[in-house]
């Protein structure tokens, strides 16, 4: 027998008997650290992966102290912009899975999933979803002068014009890229991407006259639309929008076609099971605050409450939506 692996053996088995086996939000259950009996036991981090003032964060800003009530801690949130939210995204995966850091995602981690050809992080494995909070439609407009005056209208124009209208995005691998070549991909048609750096700058050059339509949030476009500058030929979700009643879903003209954003909270991979439920529980306390639908109407999305399991499915049908299009469409990932 080896020396040295005998005189070992007394201190793994002081380790492991430290240990507990807890089952996880993931497949099956895992060797983790016996969790605290009293959670949490210091403030919690919400982790915004984008810069302040966005819907995404005013969202989490507004659910945060709500929280913090129900939790007794704080919960800080804790924006770290960058690399298309990658940094905020990987501060998470690989911190402590003690239920105090959390991520509060928007469907950007879908895309970048989908289309970045190297990730710091597993974006299935190494997150435990606790919910989705709110789903926001997108809005596909034209400008105000636009001869294009339906869904239909649209598809027609592209398909007998391939490769001369053009559409804005906020970037390759985008929500808004992905969403429209999706529309591509099932019209048949080959409108040419424009990408931009940010999300005003498409809306300038729609209204200007520099580009033929946009798939772009219906947050972003709202007000435009109200003030008549824009013309909203469709909403992407399969339900209208309550925002925009009298505007087709997008499915009505291309049936099945649905695309929404959204925002939601995840855990590091490893969080133990008991935590991730409490704070889905707690998390839906607050959501069905009343003022909660309205302020969510008001940015436009609407109110979206699931199960651990449920947001982990959504999430995973989301990445793998995009990886088709990607393939299909041949999309350079980044």
């Amino acid at each position: 027998m080896n020396t040295h692996e005998n005189k070992g053996r007394p201190a793994v088995a002081a380790m492991l008997a430290g240990l507990t086996l807890l089952p996880v939000a993931g497949t099956g259950a895992v060797l983790a650290a016996e969790a605290p009996l009293a959670w949490p036991s210091r403030p919690v981090r919400l982790v915004s992966p984008f810069a302040p003032g966005g819907n995404t964060d005013m969202v989490g800003r507004t659910i945060a102290p709500r929280l913090a009530e129900r939790l007794g801690q704080n919960v800080l949130v804790d924006n770290r912009p960058g690399a298309g939210g990658l940094i905020g995204t990987a501060a998470v995966a690989k911190a402590l899975p003690d239920g105090h850091t959390l991520l509060f995602a928007s469907g950007a981690f879908t895309s970048v999933a989908a289309t970045a050809s190297k990730m710091p992080y597993d974006p299935v494995k190494d997150f435990a979803w606790v919910s989705i909070v709110i789903t926001y439609p997108f809005a596909v407009v034209v400008r105000a002068d636009s001869p294009v005056r339906s869904a239909a209208g649209l598809v027609d124009l592209a398909r007998r014009n391939p490769g001369k209208l053009n559409y804005g995005s906020v970037g390759i691998g985008s929500v808004f890229h992905l969403a429209t070549e999706l529309f591509n991909a099932m019209a048949g048609t080959d409108m040419l991407h424009v990408p931009f750096k940010g999300s005003a700058e498409p809306m300038t050059e729609l209204m200007a006259g520099r580009l033929d339509v946009i798939f772009g949030t219906l947050t972003g476009a709202f007000s435009q639309i109200q003030a008549n500058r824009v013309r909203a030929l469709a909403v992407t979700s399969l339900e209208r929008s309550p925002q925009l009643p009298d505007t087709p879903t997008m499915a009505e003209t291309l049936p099945g076609y649905e695309v929404t954003s959204f925002a939601g909270v995840a855990a590091p991979g490893a969080t133990p099971r008991p935590i991730v439920d409490r704070l889905n529980r707690e998390l839906h306390a607050v959501l069905k605050q009343p003022d909660i639908g309205k302020l969510f109407l008001e940015l436009g999305g609407s109110l979206k409450l699931t199960t651990p399991s449920e947001a982990d499915s959504h999430v995973r049908a989301e990445i793998e939506k995009w990886r088709r299009i990607v393939a299909t469409r041949k999309i350079e990932v980044q």
